[in-house]
């Protein structure tokens, strides 16, 4: 079965941007890019895939769901469809104007997230963000991959939104840490599945 991946840069402090939505503050360069462009290519928006001549394969991710508001990031600078090498899904509460290739939700994100995963082949689903989306889905996400920058922000928008108190144990697979500062650690999730 496919997995849902969390796989997103957080800060310290547990923020995956900054209280206007950007994420300028995080390094934009260092050793751990050379990782993230090699291992998570799938990951890329159209523009970096094309300044760095690089092409995707999909075998890590073939499908990316996100939040609107991580999905309006692009927008200002025009990139509408930033993900067209990826099955595209954008969830919102109000009615959007999106490119025909990117699918927008409206209804509960749980059911549309067990549909994708039941699919009997393609690879896994990347969780882009944000922290409301990640909270509504924390009993979906399978894995979840930070990329913890060595940056404090303060305040922002948390990796996830208040859900109130339910732990949920995870387990660490991985982590490989860069002269950068930046560490990139994999958990597996170890909740049960109910439903």
């Amino acid at each position: 079965m496919r997995e849902l991946v969390y796989y997103i840069a957080v800060s310290l402090d547990g923020y995956i941007a900054a209280p206007d939505n950007t994420f300028d503050a995080f390094p934009l360069e260092g050793d751990h890019f050379e990782t993230i462009l090699r291992e998570y290519t799938d990951t890329l928006p159209a523009p970096a895939l094309a300044a760095f001549g690089l092409e995707p394969d999909n075998a890590r991710f073939d499908t990316v769901v996100m939040g609107y508001n991580t999905y309006a990031v692009g927008l200002p600078v025009g990139l509408r469809d930033p993900y067209p090498h990826l099955e595209q899904h954008v969830f919102s509460t109000h009615p959007r104007d999106v490119p025909p290739n990117v699918a927008v939700h409206g209804g509960d994100p749980v059911g549309v997230l067990r549909g994708l995963k039941a699919r009997e082949s393609g690879s896994d689903i990347w969780l882009c963000g944000g922290g409301r989306l990640a909270s509504a889905l924390v009993g979906e996400i399978d894995r979840i991959i930070l990329k913890v920058n060595p940056v404090l922000f303060g305040s922002g928008i948390p990796l996830f939104a208040e859900r109130g108190y339910a732990p949920v144990t995870t387990t660490l697979e991985a982590s490989t840490s860069f002269s950068s500062g930046v560490v990139i650690n994999e958990y597996r999730m170890l909740h049960s599945r109910s439903g």
